[in-house]
């Protein structure tokens, strides 16, 4: 029986199993069989034969964006329409099967956009090119979630099921258990909050699936059995996602604005260009980037279009330094900074300093 049968028979078992008190131990130890055998698909063992074309594009620019979707969605439209880099688009689907990357410009920061194929159901087992489509977007930085406006919510929930599969998760943040495999002792399972999802017989059950009987395990918060297993794994991406609902020209203002106030959603149209503004706004917020400006002594600060320095979100002068030149953050005497992260302005501060968006930064070195 290949790896495939296996996992469709453990996802038989889950479905058909009902979920109690009396079947939890059973279900924990089929969900850890179930990520062991998905890790196995990912990452084959054996010597394959001649590889495909891969999609291997280089990194670039201040941030990546992945843009993931069913075919005919309008990624490719989206991308023609959002930077300069023409991607082919036409009324039939797979028109895309390369990654095309483009790059959008916007507040001083260059942010790489890839147009990735077309991703079918079952793309997690590696139908359609699937698995190759998924890599590429786990190097990303923030995933767009392309769907049709005009199709039902099954498309969104089967999109999530494939990412989920393959150890991506949006818009979650990492489940805070500790884990520590020891080489004797036993295994010590601690918790700091009451716990209603897992309890120390099914995290027993759990470790000794993965061949783990020696470890301490603190549990921070009240997380479930496949946060735990995701924990073990080890692997798990946890990613920003932006649900960009596509063609909102063809159906009713009511399910524009019952898409629009959902959580994460963007509803635009690439055809008639309505409301792409909004949508290179929500890209900057959700990457959380942040763009300074440096000033010599005794001159007015660098203001223009192309000046300043793009950084992650809760970037410190150390970053800003590291930004500018290796050496600086060594020579570093004390910083001025003007702004919103300041208590006043100008503050003198030091290497840890957390800097906002459109700060202005005096460096003194030593």
């Amino acid at each position: 029986m290949g790896i495939l049968e296996k996992i469709a028979e453990i996802e038989h078992e889950i479905s058909r199993t009902q979920k109690n008190k009396a079947t939890e131990y059973h279900l924990g130890l089929l969900k850890a069989k179930l990520a062991k055998y998905r890790q196995q698909l990912l990452e084959p063992t054996g010597k394959g034969g001649a590889k495909g074309e891969g999609f291997d594009v280089m990194k670039s620019g201040d941030a990546r964006v992945a843009m993931v979707g069913f075919p005919s969605v309008g990624k490719s439209t989206l991308l023609s329409s959002m930077t300069s880099t023409h991607s082919e688009a036409a009324g039939y689907e797979f028109t895309t099967l390369t990654c095309i990357p483009g790059v959008i410009s916007y507040n001083g920061a260059n942010i790489q956009l890839l147009d990735l194929p077309g991703i079918i159901e079952g793309a997690s087992q590696g139908k359609g090119r699937g698995r190759q489509v998924i890599s590429v977007a786990k190097t990303a930085d923030l995933i767009l979630m392309m769907l049709d406006a005009g199709k039902s919510d099954q498309q969104k929930m089967l999109l999530e099921r494939e990412l989920e599969a393959v150890g991506i998760r949006l818009n979650k943040k990492p489940p805070n258990i500790y884990v520590k495999q020891k080489k004797v002792g036993g295994v010590k399972f601690t918790n700091t909050v009451p716990l209603t999802h897992c309890n120390e017989k099914l995290i027993m059950t759990v470790l000794h699936e993965y061949k783990i009987f020696n470890a301490d395990v603190i549990f921070r918060e009240d997380c479930t059995v496949d946060e735990f297993i995701d924990v073990i794994q080890g692997n798990r991406v946890y990613m920003t996602c932006l649900y960009v609902y596509n063609k909102v020209d063809q159906i009713s203002i009511e399910e524009v604005d019952r898409l629009a106030r959902m959580p994460h959603h963007v509803v635009i149209s690439c055809e008639m260009n309505l409301n792409m503004d909004y949508l290179l706004e929500k890209i900057w917020e959700y990457l959380a980037l942040v763009r300074v400006y440096t000033k010599k002594p005794g001159n007015a600060p660098d203001l223009g279009p192309e000046d300043g320095i793009i950084l992650r979100g809760g970037a410190t002068i150390e970053h800003c330094c590291h930004a500018l030149h290796r050496s600086i953050a060594a020579q570093l005497r004390y910083a001025i900074v003007w702004g919103t992260s300041t208590k006043f302005s100008p503050q003198r501060v030091g290497l840890h300093h957390k800097l906002d968006h459109e700060d202005v930064i005096q460096i003194v070195k030593k």
